[in-house]
C-alpha cells in the first residue's frame, strides 16, 4: 500500500536521505548526502520542512518531495523541489501522487503558480508535467569545460584589479551580497537575497565547503565577482578532480568590457592551483546578460539541460 507522509523533522532525516541518494544518483552532478549534511542544510536561512513529504511502499520509502514556499519571494508563487523516485519503483504512479500531494500543499498556502523541472532526457519525467497542464517557460544547461588550454587574449579585461577572498569579513560578504543583487535584479526567478542567506551560503554550505571568491575593481570601486566551490565529496565518490563556477556577476554599467571574461578565465586559472582538472557551472539559456554566450567564449560545452515548467493554480 502506497502511503504519502509529512516528513516531520528531527525524525525522518534518514528516511529522506535513503530516497535522496538513490533516486538521483543517475544525475552526473550528483553525489551522496549524509544525515551531518542535511542538518546543516536545516540551518539554512531559506529551509522549511512545511511542504516536504514522503511516499512509502508498504513501509519502505521510495519518494520524496518538496512543495517550497520562499516566504521572502513577493509573487505567490511555489516550487516543486527534490522530486524524486527510488528507479525500481517508477512508472507506478508514485510520482504522480507525490506532484499531486505538493499541488495540493502550495494551494492550502496560497500559491497562485508552481514550477517544477525536469532533465530533457527524462521522457517520463517531461511527460508527467505536461500530463498535469504544465508549460515549458525555460531551459538551463549544466555546462563543462577541461582546465586545460586556457584562453587568453579573447578580449579579457586587464584594467581591474582582483582581490582574492578565502575567509569572508563581513564587508566582503555585504559586497556579494549588494553586488549580485543588483547584477541579477533582471533574472528569472530574482527576489533579492538576504545577508543572513549570503553568510550561511559563504561559510555554511555543507556541500562547498571549500569556496573562494573574486571581487573586482575598476578604479577602487567592486564591479564584479566570481566564486569557485569544491565538494570533495563529490570529487572522491566520482573519481575526478571538478571545480565549480559558483556564481559570478559583473554590473550592468560594467558589461560588454572584458570584466567577466577575465573573471572567468582567472576562476578557471584559481581551479588549476587546487589541482583540479574540470571546470562545471549551471546558466539560465535564455538568461538577459546572454552568459552562455560568454561561457562558450571561455570554452565551455552544455553536458545536459534541464527544463523549467510553470503552471497556474486555480
Amino acid at each position: 500500500m502506497l502511503n504519502v507522509k509529512k516528513f516531520v523533522q528531527g525524525k525522518d532525516e534518514s528516511l529522506w536521505i535513503t530516497v535522496w541518494n538513490q533516486a538521483f544518483h543517475e544525475f552526473e552532478e550528483f553525489r551522496n548526502i549524509t544525515l551531518a549534511e542535511m542538518a546543516q542544510w536545516e540551518k539554512a536561512p531559506t529551509f522549511d520542512a512545511t511542504g516536504m513529504f514522503i511516499a512509502e511502499l508498504d513501509g519502505a520509502p521510495v519518494g520524496i518531495v518538496n512543495a517550497y514556499v520562499d516566504k521572502l519571494r513577493a509573487e505567490k508563487k511555489g516550487f516543486i523541489n527534490n522530486f524524486g523516485v527510488v528507479p525500481e519503483f517508477r512508472r507506478r504512479g508514485i510520482g504522480r501522487t507525490l506532484a499531486e500531494k505538493a499541488l495540493e500543499s502550495l494551494r492550502e498556502r496560497g500559491m497562485e503558480t508552481v514550477e517544477a523541472g525536469a532533465a530533457a532526457d527524462k521522457i517520463a519525467a517531461n511527460s508527467l508535467w505536461e500530463s498535469m497542464g504544465f508549460q515549458k517557460v525555460r531551459v538551463f544547461s549544466l555546462m563543462k569545460r577541461k582546465l586545460d588550454n586556457l584562453p587568453s587574449n579573447v578580449g579579457e579585461n586587464l584594467e581591474i584589479v582582483l582581490r582574492k577572498v578565502q575567509k569572508p569579513t563581513a564587508e566582503d560578504i555585504s559586497i556579494i551580497n549588494r553586488l549580485g543583487n543588483e547584477t541579477f535584479s533582471e533574472h528569472y526567478n530574482f527576489r533579492p537575497a538576504s545577508l543572513e542567506e549570503t553568510r550561511f551560503f559563504l561559510i555554511d554550505d555543507p556541500i562547498f565547503k571549500e569556496q573562494e571568491w573574486l571581487i573586482a575593481n575598476l578604479q577602487g570601486s567592486p564591479v564584479g565577482y566570481v566564486g569557485v566551490g569544491v565538494d570533495s565529496k563529490y570529487n572522491e565518490e566520482k573519481s575526478t578532480l571538478a571545480a565549480w563556477i559558483l556564481d559570478i556577476g559583473v554590473l550592468k554599467q560594467h558589461r560588454r568590457n572584458g570584466i567577466g571574461t577575465r573573471l572567468m578565465i582567472e576562476a578557471m586559472k584559481l581551479m588549476k592551483t587546487k589541482n583540479m582538472t574540470e571546470a562545471m557551472l549551471g546558466v539560465d539559456d535564455q538568461n538577459p546578460t546572454k552568459a552562455i554566450k560568454l561561457y562558450e567564449k571561455v570554452g565551455f560545452t552544455a553536458a545536459r539541460k534541464d527544463i523549467a515548467y510553470q503552471k497556474t493554480l486555480c
